[in-house]
């Protein structure tokens, strides 16, 4: 028995062969254990892991970890054992933080384990038994009926009135209806209705099947190896800091290799320059960055989440600032995820629908104005037989309406509702009697109801237009009096709808006599009487509309990709305001992407804004096209088709209320409303965030600059040490936590969404904030080194105190340069001096330390520093001051060469 992928293209007949099963009485116990034994259980089997010890061992192998290993280890060996704790502690937090972060592939491959098992109800030996779905093979024959998840990819061969719920594997909006022909070979997953798939649900009718597939065989398990094989990308932050930790690396061990040749041929020992050198590695670590990135993106989390986004992996934090492109679902995410009718032809007259979603708040207008349902008799029947031939309902809960049934059919409840129609009340004045239900083969669904003692009976009849059309020979005109039909005009009608991207459903009535209580088909095939249509769509959300807008004008590009049908998705497209690179808006489906060669795929996926009909290994193809072209891409998706794509993009973002376990596993962000606007906030706090790092960068890199070129003035210069590794130390991390901490907090500069995305390639530091980390370096080292020479040669101070005097000039210059840094291309007073106010309580706590630093004896002992006087103080305070001064005239001078250039 060798399967084919093509099972939708047999007929039944051939599936039996290949198969080698009777339909009639499955398979035997014997042939069910041969083939366990040859095919494995039926679940999702995970890929061998790593060891766990060696993903852990994995995280220390950046450079960054390198360099605070060193730290840590340079400290131990000085006997600064709390300080090497300190540091050794930030290098095993980033460690534990990534090794969890690997884990998120494996907990969502899990979750799709968890999915396909399931119990299922097999025919085997003629008999019916209920089983675990892990002991299914090929081959065995499963009975399916509504409520049940599909246990196993299946060919289906008997069919009743069956519909599946598909969209976690294909993304459709709406249930699916099934029938057992074969179909076209080249037929979409989407659009092969012979085949039922395994974790899907079945939302109404009964069905019988023949597993052609198991465990990872199944298009589920092949999604399962998709996730698999999918790259753990970097972030835009950590290729950065990556990068720039590599530099720092070689540029220390450069300075200190440096200071120690230059040292033995000045005649200085070997030990004392290796101390030297020692210093100068330690001033120049940046040992509060790898905290302050840790920091600052915990900052964004708790942010995002006020803006109802739950953040799973915190890098994800900046990746959404530096996103140059949103790949979005529709359903759910740019669409309300609520059927709602638009509009409504009745009498030959056409009229609108407000309102949004499944809440009744809403009016029916004509030409603009509210109308009078008295006066509309063709629009009441219309409407009321939208309620009586329906089998849903809504339900207000805490958290809005609610349906429970069919979305199409609770659309129709809810535009009655707007007119003042009750179910309750309908269905006491017109009680059902019988009922034909809706099946796949007629297209139709047909209800008998009674309506008092002595009047005739009513038949109302629903469904596709061209099923309702052929059976009426009459309908009811503005004053609900019988016409002929004019079936170019509803044909007219019906087109119209349809070029809004409208679905549109037709309604029909009979009256039958009073003693009538049976229906039967032959009772709706002649003799109806058309009443109208209803034309409904999923519309875009409005704040989607906005939020697109935002997006685009902040240079992102947003396209969408669906499992809906083209005409439907193009339609929500043009509603949201969505264009490409180019201003237009191409639209590509998935069989014409099989078409493309993967050499043309980027360029195309660049310029197409809106792709329908999708498989799942499609989106992830577009996901990588587009990352091929340097583009950042964030994807959203709630299904299980989603899921490899999700892993595949830099920022994966899953919905939170329709979202399936295993897109949630394999996301990055979690929105709690589903809702596109909340993407485009969290982009917004990404931006915001990016800035704070950079600030906290841009403010940390001239002190460990400085102390490594004060180091090195002294030893050209031939003077003692102007500072000690422990003072280096205390700099490095008192500062980096009492004041670089707080630019974590600052809020975010105006004009955020109307920048340009950052290219991907660009480094941190752009070239004049390269130039002004030089100038504030140059500024320490002349304010330092300055006081270091003052103090000793000139007012004839000691050691201790020099070298006192020399740390408290970089911690103020640091100080005052922290207001620099608060906007890196304006002034402190164009954000708000008083905006961060933790700023104030950082410097506040910073002064006490430092003053403790130099007068408290115990700091003095341990610190090997003296007390200060007023003279050393007003100089410590002046170069500060000093410092801020240039630093504002070079921003001044940087704006207004900008502006004359612009």
């Amino acid at each position: 028995m060798k399967p084919t992928p093509a099972w939708h293209q047999l007929a039944t007949d051939q599936v039996v062969q290949l198969l080698q099963v009777d339909l009639a009485t499955g398979l035997s116990t014997e042939e069910v254990s041969q083939r366990q034994k040859k095919y494995g259980p039926n679940r999702v089997r995970e890929a061998a892991a790593r060891p766990a010890w060696r993903q852990f061992l994995r995280q220390f192998a950046e450079p960054l970890m390198y360099l605070l290993l060193l730290a840590s280890g340079v400290t131990a060996v000085l006997g600064e054992y709390v300080d090497s704790a300190v540091i050794f502690a930030v290098v095993l937090v980033n460690a534990v933080v990534g090794f969890l972060q690997e884990r998120g592939a494996e907990r969502a491959i899990e979750a799709l384990s968890r999915m396909v098992i399931t119990p299922a109800t097999v025919r085997r030996q003629g008999q019916r038994h209920r089983i675990d779905s892990q002991e299914l093979v090929p081959g065995d024959v499963i009975l399916l009926e509504a409520g049940d998840r599909v246990p196993a990819d299946l060919r289906l061969f008997r069919i009743h009135s069956l519909q599946v719920d598909e969209s976690a594997l294909t993304g459709e909006s709406l249930p699916v209806s099934k029938h057992a022909d074969a179909l076209a070979l080249d037929t979409l997953l989407a659009e092969r209705r012979n085949l039922a798939y395994a974790g899907t649900l079945v939302t109404r009718g009964q069905a019988e099947g023949v597993v052609w597939a198991t465990g990872n065989e199944t298009e589920t398990g092949r999604i399962a190896r998709l996730i698999q094989e999918s790259v753990e990308l970097s972030t835009p932050l950590t290729r950065k800091i990556a990068e720039f930790s590599r530099v720092i690396l070689w540029v220390i061990l450069g300075l200190s290799v440096l200071t120690f040749v230059l040292g033995l041929l000045r005649g200085s020992s070997p030990v004392e320059m290796f101390m030297a050198s020692v210093a100068l590695a330690v001033g120049a670590i940046p040992e509060g960055l790898p905290a302050a990135v840790t920091i600052t993106l915990a900052i964004g989390v708790s942010r995002m989440a006020r803006r109802r986004a739950i953040i799973r992996k915190l890098p994800a934090v900046e990746a959404l600032g530096s996103t140059t492109v949103i790949c979005s679902d529709k359903t759910g995410t740019l669409t309300e995820n609520q059927m709602t009718v638009q509009q409504v032809y009745a009498g030959g007259e056409r009229f609108e629908v407000t309102g949004q979603g499944y809440d009744p708040k809403g009016q029916i207008l004509r030409a603009g104005q509210s109308i009078d349902l008295r006066h509309c008799p063709t629009l009441a029947e219309t409407l009321l037989a939208g309620v009586l031939n329906n089998d849903s309902q809504l339900v207000r809960s805490d958290d809005g309406w609610k349906v429970e049934g069919d979305p199409t059919e609770a659309a129709l409840l809810v535009s009655a509702g707007k007119a003042g129609l009750l179910p309750t009340e309908l269905a006491q004045t017109h009680p059902r009697l019988d009922v034909i239900p809706f099946e796949s083969e007629h297209q139709f669904m047909a209800t008998l109801h009674g309506r008092g003692e002595g009047r005739p009976r009513v038949i109302y009849k629903k469904g596709s237009v061209e099923r309702i059309l052929e059976h009426c020979d009459h309908a009811l005109d503005p004053s609900g009096n019988p016409v002929p039909l004019d079936r170019p005009a509803v044909h007219q009608a019906v087109e119209a709808m349809a070029a809004q991207g409208l679905r549109v459903l037709a309604f029909a009535r009979r009256e039958v006599a009073h003693t009538h209580h049976e229906l039967h088909h032959d009772h709706v095939r002649t003799g109806l009487t058309f009443l109208g249509l209803q034309g409904m769509m999923d519309p875009p959300r409005t704040e989607a509309i906005r939020s697109v807008a935002e997006c685009q004008r902040a240079g992102i590009q947003v396209k969408m990709i669906t499992g809906d049908h083209a005409a439907t998705a193009r339609n929500i497209a043009e509603r949201l305001g969505l264009r490409g690179p180019s201003g237009d808006l191409h639209t590509l489906t998935g069989r014409d992407l099989e078409r493309i060669a993967p050499n043309e795929l980027a360029e195309i996926a660049e310029r197409t804004t809106v792709f329908a009909r999708v498989a799942p290994e499609q989106k992830l193809r577009l996901v990588q096209a587009l990352q091929s072209r340097g583009h950042v891409v964030a994807m959203t998706g709630d299904g299980v088709n989603d899921a490899p794509a999700l892993k595949q993009a830099d920022i994966g973002v899953a919905m939170g209320i329709t979202g399936t376990e295993v897109a949630k596993g394999a996301a990055d962000m979690i929105l709690v409303d589903d809702n596109f606007a909340s993407i485009e906030a969290a982009v917004e706090e990404g931006r915001g965030i990016f800035d704070n790092l950079t600030k906290f960068i841009v403010w940390t890199l001239p002190t460990n600059a400085g102390e490594a070129l004060v180091l090195l003035a002294g030893l050209i210069l031939g003077t003692a040490l102007p500072a000690l590794p422990i003072h280096f130390l205390w700099i490095n991390l008192t500062t980096a936590l009492l004041l670089g901490m707080t630019l974590a907090f600052e809020p975010k500069e105006h004009g955020l969404m109307l920048r340009r995305p950052r290219q991907p390639g660009q480094p941190i530091l752009t070239i004049p904030l390269m130039l002004r980390t030089g100038l504030v370096t140059l500024l320490i080292l002349a304010g330092s080194f300055g006081a270091f020479l003052w103090e000793q040669e000139i007012r004839g101070k000691s050691l201790a105190e020099a070298r006192t005097t020399v740390v408290n000039v970089i911690v103020f210059v640091e100080l005052f340069y922290l207001f620099n840094c608060r906007s890196l291309l304006h002034s402190v007073f164009y954000v708000g001096v008083f905006t961060n106010r933790l700023l104030f309580a950082g410097i506040g706590a910073m002064i006490v330390v430092q003053l403790a630093f130099t007068h408290w004896p115990l700091m003095n002992r341990l610190f090997h520093t003296a007390p200060l006087d007023l003279p050393s103080w007003a100089y410590v305070i002046a170069v500060g001051f000093a410092s801020y001064l240039v630093v504002e005239l070079e921003k001044w001078i940087r704006l207004r060469l900008g502006e004359a250039e612009s």
